[in-house]
């Protein structure tokens, strides 16, 4: 989380606020992909990210999700997602206000709603 706002904060933006639905959510994620074996942003048994947020109850009016696997450490992981364009333009969207972050095995997740 840390991580993620000073990102944020270097870029001008506003910090993320952490939530505990969110954090329930993508650990749950990263669950699904460690027990089911997948790396993908549609999982077997939830569908999309936003299908996903749907069956947990989570409104939003914007949303996203960054996955990765096998990075061993936070910062690890941070510096792979802000080298990817995709995975940076997530973390750097000023649309978002909320994130929930999940570990499970070696998956990581973000989730970002705004």
């Amino acid at each position: 989380m840390s991580l993620v706002n000073q990102e944020r904060a270097a870029a001008g933006l506003s910090a993320l606020v952490l939530d505990t639905k969110l954090n329930e959510v993508a650990t749950e994620k990263a669950r699904d992909m460690d027990v089911n074996n997948y790396f993908s942003h549609t999982s077997p048994t939830y569908g999309s990210p936003f299908d996903m947020l749907a069956t947990y109850g989570v409104s939003y009016r914007t949303a996203g999700e960054n996955i990765a696997s096998g990075q061993r450490t936070a910062e690890q992981v941070m510096n792979d997602w802000m080298n990817s364009s995709g995975h940076r333009a997530n973390i750097l969207n000023s649309s978002y206000s909320k994130l929930g972050v999940g570990y499970v095995n070696g998956k990581w997740v973000q989730l970002f709603i705004g």
